[in-house]
């Protein structure tokens, strides 16, 4: 079968091409803007990639199309796809029909960490010998790709509460029917199609609704937002889980021993049943190794071996990863996207590097963060940074002067990457972390950091280096 999918360069489409050719079709895609990381993995694959969307694609007809929740009616190559019998789905009803059928799918939701936490259960999986097929929103330090079939009946899947498709409002995660369910937290976000957190409670809902009565729900204790959900009607056990020094506190408790969670100690009904110390920092990213752990045991994985597999994780691409040293400052890529997102990454960090120097440069890139909707968030989402350099992107909808002038830290407003790079350079010394946080390219500003430092120090890149 010959496959054209609409928007193949983002995570989920490109993942979702691999998944699709590994089944044996051919598959051809096309993107706006046709770019890297993505557009690499799908050409060291071998898969064909047009650039725009001019309906000469369709021409001949594929066998089916698969369109990416970026088209919206007035595309052309939509607008041709209409007028045409050429079949058509989404992304997320194609991976449900072709991939996710008959397995055991272990899905992760939530506003936060989602990435993280399926990256995390696919590599327990993986490590206690199980080959589980997944489709991740990133690339996992302990795999080469974003997505595989597997050889087992389970999948792990990131379940993003994103809409499906211009003609499938609903959340992509409404279609993958988890068996296994985890949902790491739950606040407003993606204003751009939901209208408030209600809206989005009503969508996590209807994923509730379609896990069975022989399944597992895992949820963090106490989350209002979480709890008003089930408050709606759910039908299948629920577990809890929570970060304390009271381990009776809930089903799943993780109790730190340093004040950044490089380690910890994994305690069930009571009793500890595991022990890890990781490269991860945070409080966020232990309550992610936890639900992973809780979610792993569901399918018959024992926690110490899942506390083994995570002491051996290696981390997710853009998060919070480093990039390497150059006279001694080192360079991570963080992919931030919400103020609560920025806060818990510069803590973790803070917690790990002490009284050292933190320089948060930040691209308010999302759609929520374009329309501005927690611009009074995000001066005080910075506290654990020394100081804030913010990129005003040409497409913001809104100045950035007041969150600046307000800000709790010494911050600074630049506009042009060039003046961005040339700040940080000059507050930085030996010892000093700098994390560019974005949920885009952020123009290559990474490079150009890496190099304008090698270039001041006289020194080269000592790349992974913390």
């Amino acid at each position: 079968m010959h496959i054209h999918i609409l928007g193949i360069c983002g995570t989920f489409m490109g993942s979702l091409a691999q998944l699709a050719q590994a089944q044996g079709h051919r598959v051809t895609g096309a993107d706006a803007n046709v770019y890297p990381p993505m557009s690499t993995q799908l050409q060291a694959a071998g898969i064909e990639l047009t650039e725009g969307y001019d309906p000469q694609q369709l021409q001949p007809a594929p066998d089916l199309v698969v369109v990416g929740n970026v088209l919206s009616r007035g595309n052309p190559a939509v607008e041709y796809l209409l007028d045409s019998d050429i079949p058509y789905t989404s992304g997320p009803q194609w991976l449900r029909d072709h991939v996710l059928r008959g397995r055991w799918v272990l899905a992760v939701a939530g506003t936060h960490g989602k990435t993280t936490t399926s990256s995390m259960l696919a590599w327990i999986l993986e490590y206690a010998g199980m080959q589980p097929g997944y489709l991740i929103g990133g690339v996992p330090g302990n795999f080469s790709r974003s997505a595989r079939l597997g050889e087992s009946s389970f999948f792990v899947v990131e379940a993003d509460e994103y809409d499906s498709a211009f003609f499938d409002k609903r959340s992509k995660f409404v279609h993958y029917a988890p068996r296994t369910l985890v949902v790491n937290n739950l606040e407003f976000d993606h204003a751009d199609i939901f209208a408030d957190l209600a809206a989005i409670q009503r969508q996590f809902h209807h994923l509730v609704r379609t896990v069975p009565g022989n399944g597992l729900i895992l949820s963090p204790l106490a989350d209002a937002a979480i709890e008003q959900v089930f408050e709606q009607g759910c039908w299948t056990p629920r577990q809890q889980l929570a970060l304390t020094s009271a381990p009776e506190a809930a089903q799943w408790c993780a109790a730190t021993e340093c004040a950044d969670g490089s380690r910890f100690s994994i305690w069930l009904e009571g009793r500890e049943v595991g022990r890890v110390e990781w490269t991860q920092t945070g409080n966020h990213s232990v309550m992610n190794g936890l639900a992973a752990v809780a979610a792993a045991r569901h399918v018959g994985v024992a926690p110490d071996i899942a506390a083994q597999a995570l002491c051996r994780f290696a981390g997710v691409k853009r998060r919070m990863e480093c990039l390497g040293v150059v006279g001694g400052v080192c360079v991570y890529d963080d992919f931030a996207h919400h103020p609560t997102a920025i806060k818990t990454t510069l803590a973790g960090l803070r917690a790990k590097v002490g009284g050292e120097r933190i320089i948060a440069l930040i691209e308010p890139r999302s759609n929520t963060m374009r329309m501005g909707v927690y611009k009074r968030q995000l001066g005080q989402a910075c506290i654990d940074a020394d100081d804030v350099l913010w990129y005003q992107p040409p497409q913001l909808d809104w100045g950035m002067d007041e969150v600046v002038n307000h800000s709790p830290v010494p911050a600074k407003l630049a506009s042009d990457l060039a003046s961005l790079v040339a700040d940080a350079v000059s507050l930085s010394g030996p010892g000093t972390h700098i994390v560019v946080m974005s949920n885009g390219g952020f123009g290559g500003v990474h490079q150009l950091l890496l190099q304008q430092l090698s270039k001041q120090s006289g020194q080269s890149l000592k790349r992974g280096e913390v």
